[in-house]
């Protein structure tokens, strides 16, 4: 009640006003820190406040991401609302860095990035760098692929109020209110944002029930600023991740598996549910005209879980006493059980920046510490169910020291030498997994990223070289593989070449890559000595591609854009383990050179933009992505069809006295209604002397639309 007291008393005071909002960004310290800049050796994307509204009607950050070279994105409900994925050049969300004004987003243990925690995030984001390869050192997991920087911090001078509704298909709501001061006496603003979507999902019952809200206040000066944010997201999803079988593809490609394990009509409330909050307090001082110091304190609370219909279920699997009625011995029933997580992630963000004449100097890094509670309980049971605690519970703390420093030298001529060299420690102690509770891990490492490069920069034309180096700890999950068999580190060389032209109308830029993995982490189907599947290390696999990216404005009224990736993507040996159940044991396969899963040779975007009328947009939008191998064998029968959507948007914008902007948007996506799939899973065994396969899918919803109505006072 207090905090929406305190949100409305600045909402009537910007509707007093009517004021023109007049905004200006103030890039954080930090958030420089971590970034490349415009200079920097490294592949990267840019998104301005203007492009990422455009595409901001309720769907998840990826989505918006899409067009970006290299991106392939997902969504388990099939329209882009609820649990999302994302992946650069191959590489899934586990191996993305991902920031939040320089304060690390993936999750310490399993190193997930799960936007579904902080629904409509992007409304309060004024500004995204997506880097493609190892990238510039950050805090938090390597990069190893990629990574994402996000950034909130922007100084609007003048109170403002903003109504942001959308409605589409699938009964999709999204309602926004955002509201500021302005910059009160020339030194203190405070913005907030109140959000809720909902959204029934294309898959069935795949509802999604979202809440959020973000505060940010902030005391400027001339050499001083003292930045707080808080923010916070609250979902509640119905569980669509088991896909949809090959078998039912065809027929009947909405069905969701979750919550039949019930006796009649599908369990109601088989959901996930998760509440995460943030808190960062950033502090910056402009020491001299030169040297900028900045020190951010941030805390994250998550807590929350996913409950499951569970039938036949054995009272001994989960502690609990056999139930007695009569003479007769009850030893298994159907129950509803729920899975925990409870963590506490908190630390400091820092860097000293040196800028005089050509020289830059950063000095950065962050020391972090996660605390982390995994437990389930059974909340019912049909045939009864005794005074009884969690069934398991398990603890784990995680702490990352990191540091590194950064240089950038012009030597002339147009060119500009670039160094960073970042040392990381980390130490994780596991206190046993589920399946196997005594399994206690206590794991140190110690890692040197390295990176070099050279830029160039002479009029229209520019270009860059660069080498770097990353490396990155296992998974909580990897773990589980048992003492004799324990995970190695994965290690990642990255080289870019890059050469680009641009003028006032029409650009183009070529990237070439070379990505080499040492004891990249994958599943093989192996069991390990405690009975889990998990992920194996690869010896070597390599990523090559090339890149290109360009566009013009052909007139006035007209414009394209356009990015195309050609890549091979291979691992050098893999082992593929199948389950044997006539013999019992495992079967090996063994492959040479095949692909690496989900990496496909080609993905592809382009944009043609129309402005007949001055107030008015028109986008097309077409998205190609190729075949994508389910596993390592390159098996088509394993994999995923390529795939080309096409979306329309069109975009009205006007003013009228005190309106300052009133925005009338409509999208439709997947215009030809194409059945296509970009994500989904397979295993297979040997019964009754024959292969048997299994894949599921994640199929995308048909043709759908979103309109929108946004109005700025």
């Amino acid at each position: 009640m207090k905090r929406t007291a305190f949100f409305a008393s600045f909402v009537l005071q910007a509707i007093s006003s009517f004021a023109q909002r007049d905004t200006v960004e103030l890039v954080p310290v930090e958030v420089r820190a971590v970034r490349a800049g415009v200079t920097a050796p490294f592949t990267k994307t840019n998104l301005t406040r203007a492009q990422i509204e455009k595409s901001n009607l309720g769907q998840d950050l990826p989505f918006v991401l899409n067009m970006t070279p290299s991106v392939v994105v997902n969504a388990d409900a099939g329209n882009g609302v609820g649990y999302t994925g994302i992946r650069i050049r191959g590489t899934d969300a586990t191996r993305i860095n991902v920031t939040l004004n320089g304060v690390p987003f993936n999750d310490p243990e399993s190193s997930g990035t799960y936007f579904v925690d902080l629904p409509d995030f992007l409304s309060s984001v004024n500004s995204i760098q997506v880097q493609r390869g190892v990238g510039t050192s950050s805090n938090g997991a390597g990069a190893f692929g990629g990574s994402i920087n996000l950034s909130t911090n922007e100084v609007n001078q003048k109170a403002y109020l903003e109504l942001n509704n959308a409605f589409g298909s699938f009964q999709t709501w999204k309602n926004t209110l955002k509201a500021g001061t302005g910059l009160i006496g020339k030194h203190v603003t405070v913005d907030g944002r109140l959000s809720g979507i909902t959204s029934n999902g294309y898959i069935d019952r795949a509802r999604t029930e979202l809440s959020s809200y973000f505060v940010s206040m902030a005391w400027l000066d001339k050499k001083t600023t003292v930045r707080f944010n808080t923010f916070a997201g609250k979902e509640k999803t119905y569980q669509a991740w088991y896909g949809v079988s090959e078998a039912d593809l065809p027929t009947n490609r909405t069905i969701n598996y979750a919550g039949t394990e019930k006796p009649g009509d599908p369990y109601g409330n088989e959901t996930d549910n998760y509440t995460q909050r943030h808190y960062q307090l950033f502090f910056t001082e402009k020491i001299s005209s030169s040297l900028v110091f900045n020190t951010g304190l941030f805390y994250i609370r998550g807590f929350g879980y996913y409950e499951q219909y569970k039938a036949d279920q054995a009272y001994a699997s989960y502690g609990l006493p056999n139930q007695v009625r009569g003479s007769q011995v009850l030893t298994r029933t159907d129950l509803v059980r729920q899975r925990w997580l409870d963590n506490d992630f908190d630390g400091d963000v820092f860097s000293l920046q040196y800028t005089r004449n050509k020289t830059e100097l950063t000095l950065g890094g962050a020391a972090t510490n996660y605390l982390g509670r995994h437990f389930g309980e059974v909340t019912w049971a049909e045939n009864g169910l005794a005074d009884h605690g969690h069934y398991y519970d398990l603890k784990a703390d995680k702490s990352d020291v990191n540091a590194y420093v950064k240089w950038q030298q012009d030597i002339g001529r147009g060119f500009r030498f670039y160094s960073d060299l970042q040392v990381r420690g980390v130490n994780h102690h596991i206190g046993g997994f589920q399946a196997n509770p005594d399994l206690v891990i206590r794991q140190r490492h110690t890692f040197v990223n390295p990176k070099l490069g050279l830029s160039y920069r002479n009029g229209a034309w520019s270009g860059y070289a660069s080498y770097g180096v990353a490396n990155k700890e296992p998974n909580r999950d990897d773990y589980e593989a048992g003492l004799s068999e324990r995970p190695r580190p994965e290690q990642l060389h990255d080289a870019e070449v890059n050469i680009a032209y641009a003028t006032g109308t029409a650009n183009a830029a070529v990237t070439l890559y070379y990505m080499s993995y040492k004891d990249q982490l994958v599943l093989t189907g192996k069991i390990n000595d405690v009975g889990a599947y998990t992920r194996t290390n690869l010896p070597r696999s390599d990523r090559a591609g090339i890149e290109l990216e360009g566009g013009a404005r052909l007139c006035s009224w007209a414009a394209v854009a356009a990015n195309l990736t050609l890549s091979r993507n291979r691992a050098l040996h893999f082992n593929e383990y199948i389950d044997d159940y006539d013999n019992g044991g495992q079967i090996v396969n063994e492959y040479r050179q095949p692909p690496i899963a989900f990496s496909p040779d080609i993905t592809g975007a382009a944009t043609v933009t129309l402005t007949p009328l001055k107030a008015l947009e028109v986008a097309l939008l077409g998205k190609y992505v190729s075949r994508q191998y389910l596993d390592n064998t390159g098996n088509d029968a394993r994999s995923l069809d390529a795939y080309y959507t096409q979306d329309v948007r069109a975009i009205y914008s006007f003013g009228h006295r005190w309106l300052k902007q009133v925005s009338l948007l409509a999208q439709v996506n997947n215009v030809f209604d194409q059945k296509y799939e970009p994500n989904g899973y397979t295993y297979s065994y040997f019964y009754n002397s024959k292969l048997a396969t299994e894949n599921y899918y994640f199929p995308m919803a048909g043709r759908s639309f979103t309109v929108g109505l946004n109005i700025r006072l």
